[in-house]
């Protein structure tokens, strides 16, 4: 709208208007009519911000609050209050999802709208059971607890959390440097919460806090207290958590549920995604996200209906024991982890002949092992083997699909061929050693475990201070090699291993490339796998002096076995970590951080990228043999 000298009308010319009073009084009703809209209109778009902004500051309050409640002892006031607390966070956290399905004008998916439901039916009974008297709900009293109230908060503030717009791309971090971020923070936080007083029988120190935390995160194993004994429930069910935060990732929750929520992400935060999860393709990150959490979950649970099948009751205190027991057990398998609420681990006298509970445990830690990647083109491969069997007889009609990709092929074939070498070398060399006590079938089970638990998992079975040496030393060996790529494993991974086998052999040959199966290897790849070798040896080396001289009275073969162990992420130990000095344990910090998140991608995020690259200088060959 314009004046009648033709000047936009806003406030400041309406002011300047010099015009008889009746049309001066027109022109500035019509302004105050304008002014009186867009002061109604801002304060309905700052209103609903700031509903949810407060809805999200609350429920993350609620979330400390929970922590704090289930850390410390509480006062009956206290008490008193958070309950109060927590019962206004719910009808909050109601209410602005009730809000948000009146205002939002986007048609929410019908998978949000069935978990919206039913989280609001639960919390609803929830709140009826907790703070209006279990009376009237009888045959549901198991409900009847905080832990169900805290689980309520951390849901809603789960659901409040993936309304919030997060843009990696404006974090001003690049993937390699927010991947370390965000595995630096689990850290902390997991420090922090381990240094609860409720997570400790008697406490514990900083030092030894922060050591647990990094080695549930890092999926290690290697512990400086002995989890079943020195930690209570509570405090087992936060390192359960970290391991399971660290198998996946932070970022890898958070990003899933915030495109579950909204069912859209920005195209910046999907190329971050995109290289952190080793995604082929932008528009597969999350459905890649998905599977990853689909295929952890699934295997997970198998995993721990099969160890509770497995366990004999008379072993147990009560069901919640048993069953809290199978649950640990296998998201520490199927993470590498290596954590056990048994102080001997899996040698245990009630473990150590459950041969089928062996059984289980390899085939989560090998499942968890292999990279999400190759699991799930695996599953590909045996759907299309089913749904479209290939005719081996007819080869001039029918091609075969490139369905099993090499990296899938390289390191299935090297996992296969490092775990049977691994068992064949432990077979013979324990058979009348540490195998001793076993029966026949006894033995190649134990063998087996031997053989691929120290890939990464972590589990002993055997006493390792018996074993002979040349068994150490094949165990530096799978160490050292460790998973395989995008897993939850460590070392140098098997497709390394495999490149750096090839690289010779092709060398051997006369060859200028490496070539298997009819394709050649990249030289990129090539070029990362010799550099993810070397600087293992560095940092390994580097850590090995450091313990020599932090603990001089150690062996170098514990000291060797123990930094091997750390960067690899393994967990196995030859009994010297509780007992190690102060500077040792934070060598060892220092060493399962870099060897989960890679000295590479730590050299990634520190270094500036070349900004030009389109150039080339004169080749050289240099003396090498």
């Amino acid at each position: 709208m314009v004046s009648m000298e033709g000047r936009p009308l806003n406030f400041v010319n309406i002011l300047r208007l010099k015009k008889k009073p009746t049309s001066g009084i027109r022109y500035l009703c019509t302004a105050i009519l304008n002014l009186k809209s867009l002061k109604e209109t801002l304060a309905n778009v700052f209103t609903l911000k700031t509903l949810f902004r407060t809805a999200f500051i609350l429920s993350l309050l609620g979330v400390f609050a929970f922590i704090l409640d289930f850390g410390y002892e509480q006062s009956s006031k206290l008490q008193t209050f958070l309950n109060a607390y927590y019962l206004f966070i719910l009808f909050v956290g109601i209410a602005v999802t009730l809000v948000r399905y009146f205002t939002q004008s986007k048609k929410l998916s019908t998978q949000v709208i069935l978990f919206d439901a039913a989280s609001i039916l639960v919390i609803l009974y929830i709140i009826g059971i907790h703070f209006f008297g279990a009376e009237a709900h009888k045959h549901l009293n198991f409900l009847y607890s905080d832990s169900w109230v805290r689980a309520a908060i951390l849901l809603t503030f789960i659901r409040e959390f993936a309304e919030q717009r997060v843009n990696y791309k404006k974090s001003h971090l690049n993937p390699a440097q927010l991947f370390i971020a965000s595995f630096v923070g689990i850290v902390l936080l997991g420090t922090f919460l381990l240094m609860l007083p409720k997570a400790t029988y008697d406490g514990i120190s900083f030092l030894d806090a922060l050591f647990t935390s990094t080695s549930a995160v890092c999926v290690t194993g290697l512990i400086v207290v002995d989890t079943g004994t020195f930690f209570t429930p509570l405090g087992q069910n936060i390192i359960v958590f970290l391991i399971q935060l660290g198998g996946l990732g932070i970022l890898t929750f958070a990003s899933y549920f915030s495109y579950f929520f909204k069912g859209m992400s920005t195209f910046e935060n999907q190329v971050v995604l995109s290289d952190m999860n080793n995604s082929q393709k932008i528009s597969e990150v999350f459905s890649t996200l998905k599977r990853i959490l689909i295929i952890t979950f699934s295997i997970e649970a198998v995993g721990g209906i099969l160890i509770f099948l497995s366990l004999k009751a008379e072993n147990f205190q009560d069901f919640t024991d048993r069953f809290f027991f199978s649950v640990f057990h296998s998201i520490s398998a199927f993470c590498n982890a290596g954590f056990s609420t048994l102080s001997n681990g899996i040698y245990d006298i009630n473990f150590r002949y459950n041969y089928f509970l062996q059984l289980t445990l390899i085939g989560l830690f090998v499942f968890g092992g292999l990279g999400f990647p190759i699991v799930i083109n695996i599953l590909k491969y045996l759907k299309y083997k089913i749904v479209n069997p290939i005719k081996y007889w007819d080869r001039g009609t029918l091609s075969k699909p490139w369905v099993l990709s090499l990296s899938s092929r390289i390191t299935l074939i090297t996992t296969t061929a490092l775990s049977l070498l691994g068992t064949a070398v432990f077979y013979a060399n324990e058979y009348h050693n540490t195998l001793a006590e076993h029966n026949g079938f006894g033995k190649f089970v134990t063998a087996l475990f031997g053989a691929t638990t120290p890939r990464t998992a972590g589990f002993n079975t055997l006493d390792m201070n018996q074993l002979h040496f040349s068994t150490l030393m094949m165990i530096f060996l799978l160490m050292w090699v460790g998973a395989s790529p995008a897993s939850t494993g460590g070392g140098i991974k098997t497709s390394t291993f495999a490149i750096a086998t090839l690289n010779f052999l092709s060398l051997a040959k006369g060859k200028e490339r490496i070539e298997v199966y009819r394709r050649e290897i990249a030289d990129i790849s090539v070029r990362r796998a010799f550099a993810i070798i070397s600087l293992s040896l560095v940092v390994i080396g580097f850590a090995v002096i450091a313990i020599a001289a932090f603990d001089p009275d150690k062996t170098l073969l514990s000291i060797a076995f123990e930094c091997f162990s750390a960067y690899s992420t393994v967990g196995l130990s030859l009994g010297i970590t509780s007992s190690l000095s102060a500077g040792s344990k934070g060598v060892l910090i220092i060493v399962m951080f870099i060897g989960r998140v890679s000295m590479l991608t730590i050299l990634i995020a520190i270094f500036r990228k070349m900004k030009y690259k389109a150039y080339r200088y004169p080749s050289e060959e240099i003396l090498i043999n």
